[in-house]
């Protein structure tokens, strides 16, 4: 079956196969950001915007895609890169392979929520497995450029 997809601003037609998922459809056209963690939907590795709202992107059939926009980090440098670089500076990731889904999932909660409280910080986050910092580093480095732009 053929679908259409708005994938970083570029239109991407391809015929796929019906239980294609969104993430080895992504993978297939270059966006390596989307990482496979769990299998089963909990780690938060491939989280991807789907019209601007986060979804797991390994439960989802590329089908249901059609007609729509996807952004992946690829797709999202310009905005994602002050932090990137903030929380890298903070010491927040350690190993890094968390990172892709984590910015993924703060860009979002920053775009709806620009002065999350540390609860809501938590929440928004609770569906990204790092398994490295216990999320504390994480956390503070939210915080932390939250408080940097207020300055």
């Amino acid at each position: 079956m053929e679908i259409t997809v708005n994938v970083n601003e570029h239109t991407i037609k391809s015929d796929i196969e019906p239980d294609c998922l969104l993430i080895d459809f992504l993978r297939e056209h270059g966006c390596y950001s989307v990482k496979r963690g769990c299998e089963t939907s909990n780690c938060g590795l491939c989280t991807v915007l789907l019209d601007g709202k986060p979804v797991l992107s390994c439960s989802m059939l590329a089908v249901r895609a059609n007609g729509h926009t996807v952004h992946t980090l690829e797709g999202l440098q310009e905005e994602a890169k002050d932090f990137v670089e903030f929380i890298a500076d903070q010491g927040a990731d350690q190993c890094g392979f968390c990172n892709p889904g984590f910015v993924m999932n703060t860009i979002s909660l920053l775009r709806e929520n620009p002065d999350p409280t540390d609860d809501e910080i938590k929440s928004y986050l609770a569906g990204n497995l790092c398994r490295c910092s216990g999320y504390e580093g994480q956390l503070r480095g939210i915080r932390n450029y939250l408080n940097s732009k207020k300055a």
